[in-house]
């Protein structure tokens, strides 16, 4: 029987730390999640009541220190080494505990100088300690790949070090009961691990918070989970002493940072295997779907969680829409209810396995046949509405023209009459297909509320596209009055160059003729521009 020992070399040591994750940031994931199960230990074994514990996050960018501390059960003397010092050999279980591999604590490594653990367990009257060497960890690791070769092994032993002290000497007592990880002089490239605000805007959407107080809809997602039997796992997190929420609102802002829709709404959704067991449940934001939501609203996308800790980033689920685009239109939440729905190592997707393709298949399926019909039909329905109220405004401001004698001619009069018909046509066809989608919208769940939304925010009925007062009559014949239903002649019609009274007959003419090759050369809005400005001098340079 061949006895020879198996080698791990430096290099996996690299890949479990500066290789593992592509963001800085997941080291405050990973140490959250592991204080999370502590603290669902606490609670079991009574050592805390519900709500008590706590995880409180220090950054000092001055010092450039990081502190990451709860008060959960610690770890005992005897078992601190073992536990700490062993690598991927964890107590915990898969679909019990939040982390389960033993390979999160070493993440630190990769950002800092020197990553120290301290532990205190109720009742003892000693703080355990495990000072590691980061720095020298990458000297080593850098050196293996260099062809002097080391071991993980003999890399660990080199950079590890354990002492005890009493609990008094750190200002603890023998009921003091807590671990604290802590990451001394950051790395000059890591410098976005200090900084608040990143750290605050990552935490609000990663770590298992509770919603902040101005979502007003986060009672309607508890008491869908509370029917489900489904416990929202959330705690009390703090940063800089600054209590971390899900920062999810109810208004969407666009790329300006202008209001560009509400939230007026939640529809949540479960899903269930064949066996009618509940593998996952959802909720998602209603909105009026005008368009895309713009990145600067930090809570976009569909965002996968397990055990209400964010698996990926907000694209997670981008890849079960239709469209890439279509996971932009939403804000919401799936939690992953099915134990075998595994985050693999780096917590940015799930381990391949049939729970995974059953999830897939499911949410695939929702997301085709409701979620992608409804922010077209959304677009659809805005877009359309929109004809409808520029056929309402051409209408009005051809009108205002009429009444303030601001045509040049009456070539330009009937010019500006066209695009209002043009307009009234696609008003038109605006308006049939407005009624085809709502006349389909019954066996929807949530498309009926997003027509309400968006004709309700309308204030009044939408009227059916009506004749201007009165059509243009063949060039031959009399114009009429627009405005009204009187008869005039067209030479009485107010002109527009009419106005620069300043000036004699025959320079109107001149002007109106200028005018009219403007109006004949460029399209409606830049001859009105030109013509605009042209007027302005004219009547500036005689005053």
């Amino acid at each position: 029987m061949d006895t020879q020992d198996y080698v791990f070399g430096a290099n996996i040591l690299e890949n479990l730390t500066t290789g593992m994750y592509q963001d800085s940031k997941v080291i405050y994931r990973e140490y959250i999640q592991n204080a999370c199960d502590q603290i669902d230990k606490a609670v079991s074994e009574k050592l805390l009541a519900p709500g008590e514990g706590t995880i409180n996050i220090w950054l000092d960018r001055g010092k450039r220190n990081i502190i990451i501390e709860d008060n959960a059960t610690g770890i005992p003397a005897e078992d601190f080494k073992r536990v700490l010092g062993n690598i991927a050999d964890s107590d915990k279980k898969i679909g019990e505990d939040k982390g389960f591999r033993g390979i999160g604590r070493l993440c630190g490594l990769a950002y800092c100088e020197q990553l120290e653990f301290m532990s205190t367990a109720a009742g003892e009257d000693v703080v355990s300690i495990m000072t590691c060497d980061a720095a020298k960890m990458r000297i080593l690791i850098d050196e293996n790949a260099r062809g002097i070769k080391h071991t993980a092994n003999e890399v660990l032993h080199a950079i590890n070090s354990f002492t005890t002290k009493n609990v008094e000497e750190c200002g603890f007592s023998v009921d003091s009961h807590l671990f604290r990880v802590t990451m001394l002089n950051i790395n000059k490239e890591n410098t976005d691990l200090l900084d608040f605000q990143q750290v605050k805007d990552y935490l609000s959407f990663v770590a298992p918070v509770p919603y902040q107080s101005n979502f007003y809809y986060r009672s309607e997602i508890y008491n869908h989970a509370k029917a489900l039997g489904f416990k929202i796992d959330e705690y009390n997190i703090f940063l800089n002493g600054e209590a971390i929420f899900k920062k999810y609102t109810t208004v969407l802002k666009d790329s300006n940072g202008n209001k560009l829709d509400d939230i007026f709404g939640v529809y949540c959704h479960d899903f269930f295997n064949a066996d009618g067991k509940l593998i996952a449940w959802m909720w998602v934001g209603l909105s009026k779907f005008t368009k895309a939501i713009p990145k600067n609203n930090k809570m976009r996308g569909l965002r996968l969680r397990k055990e209400n800790i964010q698996i990926g980033g907000e694209d997670a689920l981008q890849k079960l829409f239709k469209e890439d685009r279509g996971n932009s239109y939403f804000i919401g939440e799936v939690f992953a209810v099915d134990p075998d729905l595994i985050p693999n190592s780096q917590r940015d997707y799930f381990n391949e396995n049939p729970a995974r393709f059953e999830f897939e298949i499911k949410l695939r399926m929702f997301f085709a046949e409701e979620l992608h019909r409804i922010y077209h039909s959304g677009s659809t329905l805005n877009a359309n509405y929109k004809k409808i109220d520029m056929y309402e405004q051409k209408r009005s401001e051809f009108k205002a023209k009429v009444a303030a004698g601001n045509f040049i001619d009456d070539i330009h009069r009937e010019r500006e009459y066209e695009v209002v018909l043009k307009a009234k046509e696609e008003a038109e066809t605006a308006m049939e297909k407005i009624e085809r989608l709502k006349n389909k919208a019954s066996d929807s769940a949530i498309l009926p509320q997003v027509i309400k939304r968006i004709e309700d925010d309308r204030r009044k009925p939408v009227p059916p596209p009506t004749q201007p007062d009165s059509p243009l009559p063949p060039k031959d014949a009399k114009h009429e009055n627009v405005c009204g239903n009187e008869k005039e002649k067209s030479n009485t019609i107010g002109r527009r160059v009419d106005k620069l009274t300043q000036y004699s007959r025959k320079e109107r003419k001149l002007i109106s003729r200028i005018w009219s090759i403007i109006i004949t050369a460029t399209d409606s809005e830049t001859a009105e521009m030109l013509i605009s400005k042209i007027e302005e001098a004219l009547m500036k340079q005689r005053d």
